[in-house]
């Protein structure tokens, strides 16, 4: 017998509360203890100066305590706090439980994650903090999750967007409501880039057919489909839990064989519609038949780039590959270099200027994980270096419909897995390298260089579309940027927020001499040095002078938490 308006009105509805009171609804009566609260007053301090009145807890909520009697953290975005944007606290504050979360599990207490995804993703006006805190939280989601699960919660009313959904991606589980909305980009920015005919967002039925819950479900993109009830996301919490850590190799994001029989069969030039995805695919995340692969031809005269171009000079002579047109590899005795490159042939059109896209996010995983298993015997691993010159991931409807998120988690997963296998990772920047293209190719190195040049721009988003999304013009963006170091543009300016280890000057960084590739190249091998007796997590971000001087607020946040995490227990 069907629902009477009567029982859904009945049910405690989980979209209606905040963070706070989320959290408390998925936990244990009584187990409930907010760690690095509001009493605790540590805020950004970027946003008083753009006059934005600061939150204390930064919109985020860390909530320790049980569910069904297991120790759980539970990380809440709060949805009404400048739209669920993570900056430099509130992604602290993430990545820091998660740690602390992997710590506890590794020492004999197991200790799950919930992440409630309520986020437009970067916060732009913190906007290069907030994109590394986004590649901090998805190596922490990767570090704890061999461990403990990470259970991902996305229930409305902003849904999961940005690079934070490359994190939903990498979760062991993703449990949604079908007022859930997931995606790389959100509607108003693919309209912003690619025009109102690529997609409207004023179109709530395209809106919901490619991102919402009901279709992310149908297409093995979330696990389970929740009706909004607290007490039916707590139970589906409460079996996500159970279940445990699946066998290594079966998470989505590791899950290479899938994600390339999915495209195989994709084929944007047939216009394909949201509902044509559940038969195409099937509704669980396994492979399907594949065709035989097309034969493909080769750009006669690819365009030449900052990336292509240093991808060879870098790599000493060595043949340079492509892994598909767009994804450039060259191997030597020591190292894989790989870059992303313009294809104008590329059959995803929203991706033929150089962005990651679906199919350049799987070659990449693919490249990065056959140096793992190659050399999984050997005691000194080859690096692995990401030459860096992309204009960002790709903005497009049917990359959307085909969950460009979770493609993209498949290389970040890829890049992590070398990271901690021994596989010193260094990102060389050359060119622009920006927002989710960068958290794909670049942000989880081990070690960062960029060229020193005004050719280089690192940011989280186009500028055109950081104005209209913080309602500012680009003057307007430009000013602030003179004394909110994390929205500049500039390289200089990246650097002194401590993520560069090595800041390089060339003389040409469009034709450079040998002088100038010699110069680099001492660069990658004193950074594949520093990445082999250094850290295995990103932890490093924080040891440096810059960022000692800069990031007070990082250092504060963690510390408190470390501090709080088992007292009073």
């Amino acid at each position: 017998m069907g629902q009477t308006w009567q029982d859904l009105l009945a049910r405690p509805s989980f979209i209606e509360l905040d963070a706070v009171g989320r959290a408390g609804a998925l936990l244990d009566p009584g187990s409930v203890r907010v760690l690095a609260g509001p009493f605790d007053r540590i805020e950004s301090p970027w946003l008083e100066p753009q006059g934005i009145t600061p939150q204390a807890d930064d919109g985020t909520v860390i909530a320790r305590g049980t569910v069904d009697g297991r120790p759980v953290v539970v990380a809440a975005i709060e949805q009404g706090f400048l739209g669920g944007g993570t900056g430099e606290v509130s992604g602290a504050k993430i990545s820091q439980a998660l740690l602390l979360a992997a710590a506890d599990s590794r020492a004999g207490t197991p200790t799950a994650a919930v992440i409630l995804f309520e986020t437009g993703g970067v916060r732009l006006q913190e906007a290069n903090l907030g994109l590394n805190a986004v590649a901090e939280i998805c190596s922490a989601v990767l570090d704890l999750r061999p461990h403990a699960p990470v259970i991902g919660v996305v229930a409305g009313t902003v849904g999961s967007f940005g690079g934070m959904s490359i994190a939903a991606g990498l979760c062991t589980r993703l449990i949604v409501t079908p007022q859930a909305r997931i995606g790389l980009n959100g509607p108003a920015v693919i309209e912003q880039e690619g025009g109102v005919d690529e997609f409207d967002s004023r179109d709530h039925a395209l809106i919901w057919a490619v991102d919402g819950g009901g279709q992310r479900h149908a297409t093995g993109l979330a696990d389970v489909l929740v009706p909004d009830a607290s007490n039916l996301l707590r139970a589906a919490v409460v079996d996500a839990i159970h279940a445990g850590v699946p066998e290594p190799g079966r998470h989505r994001s590791e899950r290479l064989d899938v994600l390339a029989s999915r495209l195989a069969v994709y084929d944007p030039a047939s216009s394909p519609r949201p509902a044509d995805l559940p038969t195409l695919w099937g509704r669980s995340y396994e492979s399907v038949p594949a065709p035989e692969q097309p034969v493909v031809t080769p750009v006669a005269e690819p365009p030449v780039t900052r990336g292509r171009t240093w991808l060879g000079a870098l790599s000493g002579g060595v043949t340079v590959e492509s892994v598909i047109p767009s994804v450039l590899s060259a191997t030597t005795t020591d190292a894989r270099y790989l870059a992303v490159v313009p294809d104008p042939a590329n059959r995803f059109y929203r991706a033929r200027e150089g962005q990651v896209g679906l199919t350049e996010s799987l070659a990449l995983a693919e490249a990065v994980r056959e140096v793992v298993e190659a050399d999984r015997a050997t005691e000194s691993k080859r690096a692995i270096v990401a030459v860096v010159d992309l204009p960002s991931q790709a903005y497009g409807r049917y990359e959307e419909m085909a969950g460009l998120h979770q493609a993209m988690a498949t290389a970040t997963d890829a890049y992590h897995a070398a990271r901690v296998a021994g596989h010193p990772v260094v990102a060389v920047v050359v060119g622009t390298a920006l927002s989710g293209g960068f958290l794909t190719h670049g942000l989880e190195a081990s070690q960062i260089l960029a060229l020193n040049d005004p050719g280089v721009e690192i940011h989280a988003m186009h500028q055109a579309a950081a104005a209209r999304i913080t309602l500012r013009t680009v003057d307007e963006l430009n000013d602030l940027a003179k004394t909110i170091i994390p929205m500049s543009y500039d390289v200089e300016d990246w650097a002194r927020l401590g993520f560069c280890d090595g800041l390089l000057t060339v003389s040409d960084a469009d034709d450079p001499t040998p002088k100038d590739v010699e110069a680099v190249r001492g660069a990658i091998e004193a950074a594949i040095d520093r990445a082999r007796v250094g850290p295995r997590d990103l932890s490093n971000r924080l040891d440096s002078e810059a960022a000692t001087a800069t990031r007070h607020a990082s250092r504060q946040i963690r510390e408190a938490l470390a501090r709080q995490w088992n007292a009073d227990t």
